[in-house]
């Protein structure tokens, strides 16, 4: 787990969360981006991004100057494999950060199910009140990959807002199939159909800094309970992670792996992505050549090379490319690196018994 900025200072009674879940590549970092800019600058903001591999690239992408982030990477937070980081995590925010208001990035493979029962945890003292579930939807590719990848079916049935994103690249037909199959959870699903994970936020977070929030703030329910000492932390999660509650075993077997880039020819990255094989489902890092550092996205077979105006100091992973598919796309992937100047940096599986 690392950390961003995470301050203490104006301490709230209460922290409204929101969890921004969706498949790899559907635009969840685009939505963060939007509420950072929206968000009223007299309310504490924290974010929490998880991230499925080993290399992280999201916490990157997200916009805005001093914000407090913590970082969640090699597996789900959902999941045993990155459950003790997420659930520390939450306790620092309990005990020390309290923000009015926490964002939850969610890896694209997560399973979201059990978010609502680890926030009512007795360590964290009914701070945390879930507030919205919005789920990022791929208008092109989403279709496709519920017929493979079982965590689309969870983050349907969890979520509560559908976010039909990037329909600029999909069909009227293609946006039809998709909300019937979300329509299968849902009675009356709530959609929005838009490009850029565009959608009327002020219907959902209170951007106005109401004096409602302002007021419940002034009030500090942990104040006067001990902290947990770190061995007591250690005990509860021991004993959290040995219920016969917890799952366990992950919805989707994928694994990552990354590859540096020594070349200087930016149609290496650009063959690269068109050998990739077909179960690939998504890649991304940023590389850098004599024009300029460029970010590549890869979602399902489409993939696009865009300079980007990011401060190269912000990039702790330059001209490194991370590849998410099923383990039998591992051998492709390497097989497609073999034509340029690469070099692997191993293969991650977060749900191994090794890792």
């Amino acid at each position: 787990m690392t950390k961003g900025k995470v301050e203490t200072g104006n301490i709230s009674d209460v922290t409204r969360v929101y969890l921004i879940t969706g498949f790899l590549g559907s635009g969840k970092t685009t939505l963060l981006n939007r509420i950072i800019e929206k968000f009223p600058k007299d309310q504490k903001l924290t974010l929490l991004v998880n991230e499925f591999g080993e290399i992280g690239v999201d916490g990157t992408l997200v916009e805005g100057d001093d914000i407090d982030m913590m970082e969640i990477s090699k597996g789900s937070i959902f999941c045993v494999c990155v459950k003790t980081d997420f659930i520390k995590g939450l306790y620092e925010l309990n005990t020390t950060v309290k923000p009015d208001v926490l964002l939850i990035e969610s890896t694209g493979v997560a399973n979201p199910s059990d978010l609502k029962k680890d926030l009512k945890l007795p360590i964290f003292n009914d701070r945390f009140d879930f507030r919205e579930q919005f789920c990022l939807v791929d208008a092109a590719h989403f279709a496709d990959a519920y017929e493979v990848y079982a965590s689309l079916e969870k983050q349907i049935a969890s979520s509560s807002v559908f976010i039909i994103n990037k329909t600029d690249t999909a069909s009227l037909e293609k946006i039809e199939e998709t909300k019937k199959i979300i329509a299968r959870f849902h009675p009356a699903p709530l959609f929005f159909e838009t490009t850029f994970a565009d959608i009327p936020l002020e219907r959902f977070l209170e951007l106005d800094g109401g004096k409602e929030t302002l007021a419940a703030s002034l009030k500090d329910s942990s104040s006067g309970k001990p902290k947990l000492s770190d061995t007591e932390l250690d005990q509860f999660l021991d004993d959290l992670l040995d219920s016969p509650d917890l799952e366990i075993t992950p919805p989707d077997m994928l694994m990552s792996v990354g590859y540096r880039w020594n070349g200087n020819d930016i149609t290496e990255i650009e063959k690269i992505a068109n050998d990739l094989p077909a179960s690939v489902v998504r890649a991304k890092g940023f590389v850098e050549d004599e024009s300029g550092m460029h970010i590549f996205n890869y979602v399902m077979g489409d993939w696009t090379i865009e300079i980007t105006d990011i401060p190269r100091n912000r990039i702790q992973h330059k001209n490194i490319l991370v590849f998410i598919g099923p383990p039998d796309s591992m051998a492709g992937i390497e097989t497609a690196s073999e034509s340029g100047s690469w070099e692997s940096l191993g293969v991650f599986q977060p749900y191994s018994e090794e890792s």
